[in-house]
Order: C-alpha cells, then sequence, then structure tokens
C-alpha cells in the first residue's frame, strides 16, 4: 500500500505518530484530545473545539483565519466531536498541500504545524475568559445543532435507543451535550474547562505524509509545548441484560422508526471481533445482508434496514423505517433473522461475500488520509494495537463456526419505536 507503519513518538504531555507514505499529494495533521464521557463536562467539550477554530489571539476573526488558509495554497481545516466507547473524542483535522509537488519551495508544513499550535494554544481570549463575542456565536450554533438532531428523527431514534438503552453508563450521554448544561456556561467557566483539558486530556497528534520524520519530530519540538499527564482510562462497561426494554414513543412523523439494541459483549481488540464484524455484514451491516433483502425486499416491511456495531462499547443496532402498523411484524422479522444467524443458516456464499465488501470497505477508509487516521486511532481507544494487514488477514479466516459462537453471545436488551400518526 506504500504506507509504512505507524511511528509512536511519545513527546512530553502527547503522543505523535508519524505515517510516511506517497500515496497522498496533500500532508494530513491531525490533533486528538480524549477524555472519559462524563454528563457535567459533555457539553464543554462539543463546544470547545468551535470556539477554538473561530479565531485566535492572531486571527482575530474567522474571516481573517480563512483568509490565512488561503493563502497556505486552500488549506483546509475543521473540527469534529465524537464518541468511542466510554470516551469523548475532540479532533481538529488540518489538510495543506505538500510543498514537494509545488514550484515554489514555501515551508508548508513547517506552517501548517505552526497554525494548529496556533489554534490550540493561542486563543482570542480576554484574560482568563473566552472573547465573549466568539464565545456566544458560538453557543448559539451550538444550541442550533443539539435542536437539529431532534428534527432528523432517524438521528434522533438512534439517540433515544442509545438513551435508553445505556441510561445508568457513560455510553448513554450524547457528544454533542444538552441545552440544559449549554445555558450554564459562560465564557469565563468555558475558558477554565479549556485549561483542564490541555492539562489532563489524552493527547494524539497524526501527521500522515511524504513528509521526513526527523523534520516533524524538531517542528512539534518548537511548536507543541504540553505538560506531562497520566490520561484516565476507562474499561468499557459491560452490562448484563436482565430483561428486555420495550419504549415506544408518538411522535407526528408520517414513518415509524423502528431501532432495536443488543449487547454483544465484545470490543475492538477482543480476539473475536474479526467474527463479530462478518457476522454484522451478513446480519445487516451491508445490501445484501439478511436484514435489507428480507426486512425489506422480500417482506416489503421496511423502507429501510441496517444494522451497525459499536466497536469500543460492545454494541449491536438495528435502524429501520417502518410503517406503524406493522411494527409487531417487522420486529417479529427482525428476530427471526438474529436467530438465523443463531443457528448458522447462512451460506458460504454469503460469508465470502461479506468478506470481499469488509475487505473493500477497509482499503477504501485508508484511501483518505483521514480515514487512515481513524483506522489507528482505534489502537489508541482501545489500548490494543492491530495492523491493518493483520485485520485484512484475520478477518479472512474466519470460519462460520466462529461466527456462530459469536452470536450465541449477542443478547436483546431494549426495543425502542418512534410511532408515527399514520394509521
Amino acid at each position: 500500500m506504500g504506507i509504512s507503519l505507524d511511528t509512536i513518538k511519545k513527546n512530553p504531555g502527547y503522543s505523535l505518530h508519524i505515517v510516511k507514505t506517497a500515496q497522498y499529494k496533500t500532508n494530513t495533521l491531525v490533533f486528538k484530545m480524549k477524555a472519559p464521557l462524563k454528563s457535567e463536562t459533555a457539553t464543554y467539550r462539543s463546544l470547545l473545539p468551535y470556539i477554538l477554530q473561530s479565531n485566535t489571539a492572531t486571527y482575530k476573526t474567522t474571516p481573517t483565519l480563512r483568509s490565512y488558509l488561503d493563502e497556505l495554497y486552500g488549506a483546509s481545516f475543521y473540527v469534529d466531536v465524537a464518541k468511542k466507547g466510554e470516551y469523548q473524542v475532540i479532533s481538529f483535522i488540518f489538510e495543506i498541500a505538500n510543498e514537494k509537488f509545488l514550484h515554489d519551495s514555501e515551508p508548508l508544513l513547517e506552517k501548517g504545524i505552526a497554525f494548529l499550535a496556533e489554534v490550540l494554544f493561542n486563543p482570542k481570549k480576554d484574560g482568563e475568559s473566552f472573547d465573549v463575542g466568539t464565545f456566544n456565536n458560538e453557543k448559539r450554533s451550538l444550541q442550533q445543532r443539539i435542536q437539529s438532531i431532534y428534527d432528523d428523527k432517524m438521528r434522533y431514534a438512534t439517540t433515544r435507543l442509545v438513551e435508553v438503552m445505556c441510561e445508568e453508563e457513560p455510553y448513554g450521554i450524547d457528544a454533542l451535550g444538552d441545552i440544559e448544561s449549554l445555558d450554564n456556561i459562560t465564557a469565563e467557566s468555558m475558558y477554565s474547562y479549556y485549561k483542564q483539558a490541555l492539562a489532563k486530556d489524552e493527547m494524539d497528534v497524526y501527521v500522515i505524509g511524504d513528509i521526513n520524520e526527523i523534520e516533524v519530530q524538531k517542528l512539534f519540538n518548537q511548536h507543541f509545548k504540553l505538560p506531562n499527564r497520566e490520561p484516565a482510562r476507562m474499561n468499557s462497561v459491560q452490562k448484563k441484560v436482565n430483561e428486555v426494554k420495550e419504549k415506544i414513543e408518538e411522535m407526528d412523523v408520517k414513518q415509524g422508526k423502528l431501532n432495536i439494541g443488543y449487547r454483544t459483549y465484545i470490543v475492538y481488540g477482543d480476539p473475536d471481533y474479526y467474527a463479530l464484524q462478518v457476522f454484522n455484514g451478513i446480519f445487516g451491516g451491508f445490501s445484501h445482508s439478511k436484514l435489507f433483502i428480507n426486512v425489506r425486499e422480500k417482506a416489503s416491511l421496511a423502507y429501510y434496514a441496517a444494522s451497525r456495531l459499536e466497536s469500543h462499547k460492545g454494541l449491536l443496532m438495528v435502524m429501520s423505517g417502518i410503517e406503524s402498523a406493522k411494527y409487531n411484524q417487522a420486529v417479529d422479522i427482525i428476530h427471526e433473522q438474529m436467530k438465523e444467524m443463531k443457528q448458522g443458516n447462512f451460506s458460504d456464499e454469503e460469508l465470502s461475500q461479506t468478506k470481499a465488501v469488509i475487505k473493500n470497505q477497509l482499503l477504501e477508509t485508508v484511501d483518505s488520509a483521514r480515514g487512515l487516521v481513524e483506522i489507528l486511532y482505534h489502537n489508541v481507544v482501545s489500548g490494543y494495537a492491530v495492523s491493518l494487514e493483520e485485520w485484512l488477514k484475520k478477518t479472512e479466516a474466519i470460519t462460520k463456526e466462529e461466527i456462530i459462537a459469536v452470536a450465541q453471545k449477542v443478547e436483546l436488551d431494549t426495543i425502542y419505536f418512534m410511532k408515527g400518526t399514520e394509521v
């Protein structure tokens, strides 16, 4: 693939991951901040990256900051907040042209690293407070993002399933935070949390491209000064199912949303994780899967039907859109597909097709530098190092018996139904 293995340098306060590859024409920098998911800090963490990306002490307005990115041959920069198991992860993603491919010999990589350091460590502030104008703008934007989840009923149904299923677990907290907490955050308390996060979060920086490792290390030593820390590690909470929960909520929607949650008790890094991935592929992960073919195509019970894994929490979730009157029928046929999996009623053709799709999906993911970072970051979250080659090899070797064994571990936990208004 032309990609060397992830070289990890342990620096004071952060790990520097260097992936030297000629596969991409750009250099990509991704800075990740990870901390345990907690209700009292989730909204702070959701708001923080958007404040930092708006402006800095040097680039005092968003247009000024964006104009500087244009000067760097149209460099792109954006942020993200996500949930990985019981952690909340903030990402800063910066992509810039590789100067090797330009006529000018402008030191773009150095400027990119300096820019990222400026955003992270030199915010626009007023004493011990973030700039109030910036803070208020981003607070309003986050409020709109949180409210928009309710408007997107497919996403809202998934959110509600997780809230009901993981009610007393950190995973039940939404990575976007909540309106009530947001109302109580001030520019001062936000700045105080920012300093705490810089001092305590687990920090990982990825640099991917056709680069010189020694030069990259030197530049980070120059621009990134962070205190040492002992980051908090959390083991995934694995809750046994005592009784199946059923939650039905009526809403003004044309189409009912039926979402079902299962516990797999298997997370990334476990020996049977690869078999679980293949299991999910046959069950509901792809367009050739049992849910798609039997629930949507043959029985015409669903507008859509699919499943996905939460790799760091050990959950399997089914998402489907149905006519509300067909609720019982749809639940029964989804249960039937799970029973088929537990009994091993799937063909060698389904098995080989699923392996091929997983392989293609993984290779497509690493076609982009950002996708490669997401694959590599699984190792940080899990504390278990797996190379892409190993992942592909182990997936190819999975047997039918291993998939049946994994299926036996899967337990139904929660059925969530957003009942529509149609009769």
